[in-house]
């Protein structure tokens, strides 16, 4: 009995066909077939696939007995096997390969071309230098295809930048542009074969300007312009101040000429009166004081030199005082009383008592002497220590709370044989006539002096000594500092005892403080002390500016006072790396200043905020590059450096110098995949390693399966003929594989394979 739908034919149906390849089985057979068949063409054993030969051997036709490489044909009413176009043979047991190319190229393809056979056929390709006329790489000639001359010159950018070419038959010559030289042998020349480019001529060591330094330079090669700037507290005199480097490999420009800032005679404020000495260049400061019978009613007291060449704006102000101090009179002879309005019954007042007295009929005068005065009293008195028989002015002022205007009293002291007059010669001598009474041959005098200074409070000179002589007109010369107030008392040992009291101001040494200044360690200064007196302390201001001219946002300005007593004073300073400074030293009792000019060199970059990255077995992921500060000098590159892991702990951060991927030794000590130039990163960038671009000079090679690596990045600063570099391990890749882009390509050509398959084998199950 048969079934309605199904196939009444079990093995072979009488009409010669199968009936396991018909129908629904038959599709799933076939199916089948195909998957063993692709099997079959990706693994070359073919007879792993289980087919009998008795398959083959069953077909009693000649057709079936035919070459692989022949074609059954009728003739004359017979099959016959005849091997195909591009091999000879009898068809059945032999159909060999053809040789087109044994009759030679220049017969076969043509000129400028050679020959290149294959099973069953060949194929043209045109020589080095020229093109087929189809623009394919290969061609039969068949269709008239032949090759001609390829003008190698249009191609873009063939011999670099500095380069030009021309076309010759069968290639092209290379020729350097003015400014550019060959960097390998002589012109002209092949760029490939000869391995030679151009590159620009190098200008070398740039130009020095007195008082100016370039701003920061990428290279010194044909074309690089450099732009110089003044030194702080110098402007350029009209100059331009740019040089670049010319065809000549020399640099080109105008003299540039840095004048020092002047800036004048300071201001004049009304009232006011400028105190001690100034100077007008960048950076001096003048003092205001005002004029008896004013006072400041605020501002700033100073007034500075700035870069502009000007003085700066000063708010100081003086307005005249009022009269405090009211009802002054003198009693006792010596003592002086007064009365002040001053609103407080409880406050304390200071006042200053200057006293000068000069003896009768005497036009000098021989007695000095200034003393303070604390109280709270509205009447307050005080007596004072004077020489008899002479006239004296005593000026009162009030200088706490406030200043006020000094009022004056006339005391006239009665004679005393016991007291002498003193004169002042040369500032720091002391002369005096003997008294007439005198008796004896030699006078012996015995003098105290004490001495101290207003600016330095721990300052304190104090002295005291005999003096014998029997001249009629004693001369005694002190030793005394300068810019020092000193008190001198002078008395006889002999009986009846006889005195004399002194004043003396001495003025500002005449001989610079400071000399011989060095350096030491870049950033320590010493010097020598030259004083007449080196047993006592001298205070020295400092004043101290730092500018980068690669950084014009940097200013560093900084004040402060050293006080010691060494002959050979020392003193480092705080100071940026990578920077220019302008130090101005002035000794207290001088007031002139002294210039020093420091360099100090870069140190090396910090490194960027970057993330470290550790792979086991895997693809490396992007690399994310932020970039750093200019902290310790200019930032000018950042590298990223390929090593096996294995020399990471061994690795010396300046050790690789422009090693690229396809250096022999690559491979054992590792390259540089990549270099970025900091003018040209934004504030972050990312990099993929292995994307097979190039990045500067350097090329981005993908990583070597199954190898582990360390990728270094390396940041580098220059600047001032001097080179610093950081380095920092970023990622670390163990058993490497393909990167993500690697992968990605490799993953969605095996997931278009397995779905072209599946649709074909059910396009073929569906179909029946």
């Amino acid at each position: 009995m048969v079934r309605e739908g199904r196939d009444p034919c079990r093995g072979i149906c009488t009409n010669g066909s199968f009936p396991f390849l018909q129908g629904r089985q038959g599709g799933l057979f076939l199916l089948l077939l195909l998957q063993l068949l692709l099997v079959q063409l990706l693994h070359p054993a073919s007879r792993a696939l289980g087919v009998p030969d008795m398959i083959y051997d069953s077909v009693p036709d000649v057709c079936a007995t035919c070459h692989v490489h022949a074609t059954c044909q009728q003739r004359d009413g017979k099959e016959i096997c005849i091997c195909n176009y591009g091999f000879v043979g009898n068809g059945r047991t032999q159909c060999h390969d053809k040789d087109e190319c044994q009759f030679g190229a220049n017969v076969v393809c043509g000129n400028k071309a050679s020959c290149h056979n294959t099973l069953g056929g060949f194929y043209c390709i045109c020589l080095e230098g020229y093109r087929a006329t189809n623009n394919n790489k290969t061609f039969i000639p068949n269709d008239g295809t032949f090759c001609t001359d390829l003008d190698e010159c249009e191609i873009p950018d063939i011999c670099g930048p500095g380069g030009q070419c021309m076309n010759i038959p069968g290639g092209y010559e290379c020729y350097c542009k003015d400014g550019y030289l060959p960097s390998n042998g002589t012109q002209p020349f092949h760029d490939i074969r000869d391995g030679t480019s151009c590159t620009a001529v190098d200008c070398g060591i740039l130009p020095s300007f007195p008082n100016a330094s370039p701003t920061l330079m990428n290279n010194t090669t044909y074309g690089s312009q450099v732009v110089y700037k003044c030194w702080k507290g110098f402007v350029p005199d009209g100059h331009s101040p740019v040089v670049f480097c010319n065809a000549q490999g020399q640099w080109e420009g105008p003299s540039l000429m840095c004048r020092e800032i002047e800036c004048g005679s300071p201001p004049v404020i009304q009232h006011a009166i400028l105190m001690g000495n100034y100077s007008s260049k960048l950076g001096s400061r003048v003092y205001y004081t005002c004029t008896d019978g004013f006072e400041s009613t605020g501002g700033d007291i100073t007034s500075l030199c700035t870069e502009e060449g000007t003085w700066r704006i000063n708010t100081f102000h003086c307005t005249e005082k009022k009269a405090l101090i009211t009802n002054v009179s003198v009693f006792n002879n010596t003592c002086v009383k007064w009365r002040v309005n001053s609103g407080r019954v409880d406050l304390k007042m200071v006042y200053l008592i200057h006293i000068q007295g000069q003896q009768q009929n005497q036009k000098e005068f021989v007695h000095e002497d200034l003393l303070n005065l604390t109280t709270s009293s509205q009447e307050p008195e005080v007596c004072l220590y004077l020489h008899q028989g002479s006239n004296y002015t005593v000026d009162i002022r009030m200088t706490f709370p406030k200043f006020s205007v000094p009022v004056t009293v006339k005391i006239q002291t009665a004679d005393d044989d016991r007291s002498f007059d003193v004169s002042v010669v040369n500032e720091t001598c002391l002369k005096w006539k003997r008294n007439p009474g005198d008796t004896a041959e030699k006078q012996i005098y015995q003098f105290q002096v004490w001495g101290q200074r207003w600016y330095q409070s721990n300052f304190y000179h104090e002295t005291s000594f005999n003096f014998s002589t029997k001249e009629r007109f004693p001369e005694v010369c002190l030793d005394l500092y300068p810019r020092t107030y000193y008190t001198v008392n002078i008395t006889t040992m002999e009986f009846p005892k006889h005195w004399a009291h002194v004043i003396i101001a001495t003025s500002r040494s005449g001989n610079q403080i400071i000399s011989n200044i060095s350096v030491l360690n870049e950033t320590c200064l010493r010097w020598r002390r030259n004083a007449k007196m080196t047993d006592s302390e001298e205070m020295y201001l400092f004043h101290i500016w730092g500018y980068r001219g690669y950084q014009e946002e940097f200013d560093q300005e900084v004040s402060f006072n050293l006080t010691t007593g060494d002959l050979a004073p020392e003193v480092c300073l705080e100071l940026y790396p990578g920077t220019n400074y302008t130090v101005n030293i002035t000794a207290a009792s001088y007031g002139l200043p002294v210039l020093v000019f420091l360099m100090t060199q870069i140190t090396e970059p910090p490194i960027p905020d970057i993330k470290f990255i550790a792979v086991q077995g895997g693809p490396l992921p992007p690399l994310s590059l932020w970039k750093a500060e200019d902290r310790n000098g200019p930032i000018s590159s950042y590298q990223v450096l390929v090593l096996p892991l294995i020399l990471q702990s061994k690795f010396p951060c300046d050790s690789i110098q422009d090693t690229t991927f396809f250096s022999s030794d690559s491979n054992t000590k590792g390259y540089v995949a990549a270099e970025f130039l900091a003018k040209d990163i934004p504030e972050v960038r990312e990099l993929s390693l292995g994307d097979r671009l190039y990045y500067g000079k350097f090329y981005n090679a993908p990583l070597k399966p199954k190898n582990d690596y360390c990728i270094i990045l390396r940041v580098t600063s220059e600047w001032n003929q001097v080179r610093r570099q950081s380095c920092v391990v970023w990622a670390e890749v163990k058993d490497s594989s393909l990167t993500f882009s690697q992968l990605l390509g490799v993953g969605l050509g095996t997931v278009a394979a397995v779905v072209i398959l599946v649709l074909l084998s059910f396009s073929v199950v569906w179909s029946r």
